[in-house]
């Protein structure tokens, strides 16, 4: 048994001991949630097309605190993940969707378990646990898929100041979107990976309208990154709005990466001034107008020359019995982080646009609708020479019941179309024409 599962079934077998306390069932809160997927992802470019469906089932139970100076606390997760279809051939053994068997073909299903301890002191929070899923500038649990992505370790957030937010935590393994088994965290690329990722940050709101972000994080033997961040909403009526929302990332080479190959970054399969090495500054503006149910978004990126920008993401694995679980997938806090691409390559300057539209003022409460333009330029060949372009459309249409017996029953229907024009194949770029269905239903028992 790994440490840190006996650590945890310790923690969890204290809590045990007072779970009849007051507040640890009376707050406690049990759900299930279904998500039903068809995902299509047609590589025009390689001639390949990943085309497959599943049922997913999440149960969450989130306990409340036990009575004292010090309340402790336990999350559990469960998830089911169902093949429905693939049809023959369109499950490729890299598939993000569903994991795959030892002869390529999906597996019929998959299972896994996560749970966490907690404890909280007047304003401060702590998780210990492989059910953790942080939502912040410098790591983003990915939902994209049918299940989602969680991570083991330990994170604090404290709220005993006014105004102030901090968040503190290390991480050791990530349990992928489309497996059943932990892996080591990792860079893009490389064969290593790390069992040591540390960070730290800061959100301040300096008034009501105006929060400001400071992060720093350590993935050892691969990057350091800083982030500031800045976002700002300025009232011009009640039914209007301007938004102003600043980042900027800063990330570094640490340790090993840069020395060794196992641990080098491939740069997102492009150019890098030193091969293999971190060494990137990006920045981003983004500007939204709202009025009424309508909202206008503009925004531009830039990604420095030296190299890509860098995320965390996870080592490959094979589980037991020689199965691929799938490509990882991974999110990152930027706002090129679309549908099918990236926009994060060395020297890429991305200007982007959103229309969406809220059809309550309408009269239809919970359908909503939204349509978006990436255009990235200066693209630098891997080789260093010259420089391409790519663009990214993508459209989404949202529907929620808002009552009745299926009220809070979604559907969802996203459709995105990517194209890039370099020339050389042995770039990476690939035409691609994407469609996703989702239908998402969450009933509370508690």
């Amino acid at each position: 048994m790994y440490k840190s599962s006996l650590a945890l079934a310790v923690a969890l077998g204290v809590i045990a001991q007072q779970a009849g306390a007051a507040g640890f069932i009376e707050d406690s809160k049990l759900s299930v949630s279904s998500r039903t997927m068809y995902f299509n992802n047609d590589n025009r470019a390689k001639g390949a097309d990943n085309r497959e469906s599943g049922q997913g089932f999440k149960l969450d139970y989130i306990s409340g605190f036990t009575e004292g100076t010090v309340g402790f606390g336990v999350d559990a997760q469960a998830l089911w993940g169902i093949h429905l279809d693939g049809g023959r051939g369109k499950h490729p053994n890299s598939s993000s969707f569903f994991p795959s068997e030892t002869n390529g073909s999906a597996v019929d299903q998959w299972t896994r378990f996560g749970a966490n301890a907690k404890a909280r002191f007047s304003k401060t929070e702590a998780h210990f646990g492989s059910a953790l899923a942080p939502m912040l500038p410098i790591l983003v649990s990915n939902d994209g898929r049918l299940l989602p992505q969680t991570f083991e370790g330990a994170t604090v957030t404290s709220k005993e100041i006014d105004n102030l937010t901090i968040n503190a935590g290390q991480l050791t393994h990530a349990m992928g979107r489309a497996s059943s088994n932990r892996t080591g965290l990792s860079v893009s690329g490389a064969p290593a990976d790390s069992n040591k990722f540390r960070y730290g940050g800061l959100d301040y709101k300096l008034t009501p309208d105006l929060t400001l972000q400071y992060y720093y994080s350590n993935l050892e033997d691969f990057y350091k990154q800083h982030f500031l961040g800045a976002t700002h909403v300025f009232k011009i009526a009640d039914d209007q709005s301007f938004k102003t929302d600043l980042r900027y990332f800063d990330s570094s080479s640490d340790g090993k990466n840069g020395h060794d190959a196992n641990y080098a970054f491939d740069n997102n399969k492009g150019y890098a001034k030193n091969k293999g090495e971190v060494d990137n500054k990006t920045w981003s503006a983004m500007f939204t107008y709202t009025l009424g149910g309508h909202a206008f978004l503009l925004g531009h990126q830039r990604v420095s020359d030296d190299g890509a920008f860098v995320w965390l993401n996870q080592g490959g694995v094979v589980d037991g019995n020689g199965r691929s679980e799938g490509a990882a997938g991974s999110s990152f806090y930027l706002f090129t982080d679309s549908m099918i691409n990236q926009f994060a390559r060395a020297g890429e300057n991305t200007t982007f646009g959103q229309y969406s539209y809220d059809f309550a003022r309408l009269g239809v409460p919970g359908l909503k609708a939204s349509v978006s333009y990436l255009r990235g330029t200066d693209v630098r060949y891997a080789s260093g020479h010259g420089t391409y372009s790519e663009w990214e459309r993508d459209a989404r249409i949202d529907y929620v019941i808002q009552e009745g017996t299926l009220k809070g029953l979604g559907f969802s229907l996203r459709q995105g179309v990517y194209r890039g024009t370099n020339g050389n194949t042995n770039e990476f770029t690939k035409d691609t024409d994407q469609t996703r269905f989702i239908v998402n239903y969450t009933y509370n028992f508690l």
